[in-house]
């Protein structure tokens, strides 16, 4: 980590710290991160050209971080360590009401496993973690050329140096904690990635099975 800690400039945290955007690897495509304030946002959602009605997720180091931002259940280190890390983005409750473009009372959590971005975070702190892309065009494969693109557009944009191997981005899954459904406990593939959705569905069915009983907070 020592190695990939030096990646982490001085020049990329005081962009971050001063409510810019930069573009980091992660395990599938490059992410385009800022720190969730409703200032940061603003400019990143100008970059990407989002409509503000779609949230962002939100990328952190471990579980740890995560637990400042969202309420925790006992299954979620046992899905993690059931797929690859960095596989997995979930939706779950928020502790306190973020801005509407973070999902307010819901918020999409992935933890990272590119040692690069685990660096940057833990210097920083949660950042978004949504694709290094304008909106409605396909996502680069690696961090320069995501930056070249948001550069050349006008916009004002860090580059964290760390290999990519793009492809599908991250599986996204509404845990049951947020799901309306009250009746019984399930969770919703919202989007198919990395992970394929019956993997995480025959997960899900084995814990409920294993249990014997429908899991509780």
């Amino acid at each position: 980590m020592a190695a990939d800690s030096k990646i982490i400039t001085p020049k990329a945290q005081s962009i971050v710290a001063s409510g810019g955007c930069v573009v980091y690897p992660t395990s599938t495509q490059p992410a385009l991160g800022c720190l969730p304030t409703n200032t940061a946002l603003d400019g990143l959602y100008a970059i990407k050209n989002r409509p503000s009605h779609m949230p962002v997720s939100i990328g952190v180091a471990d579980l740890e971080q995560a637990s400042d931002l969202v309420e925790l259940t006992d299954e979620i280190p046992d899905l993690l360590a059931s797929f690859p890390e960095g596989s997995l983005t979930l939706l779950l409750p928020a502790k306190e009401t973020l801005d509407s473009r973070l999902g307010g009372d819901k918020i999409a959590i992935r933890v990272v496993a590119h040692p690069v971005a685990k660096a940057l975070l833990r210097a920083t702190g949660p950042l978004t973690a949504t694709s290094a892309n304008i909106s409605g065009t396909e996502p680069e494969s690696n961090c320069p050329d995501a930056v070249d693109i948001l550069q050349k557009a006008g916009h004002e944009v860090g580059l964290v140096e760390g290999k990519t191997p793009g492809g599908s981005p991250s599986t996204l899954i509404a845990w049951y904690s947020v799901c309306d459904s009250s009746d019984n406990a399930s969770i919703e593939v919202l989007r198919e990635g990395i992970i394929p959705a019956d993997e995480v569905l025959l997960w899900w069915k084995s814990r409920i099975s294993n249990n014997g009983e429908t899991p509780g907070m």
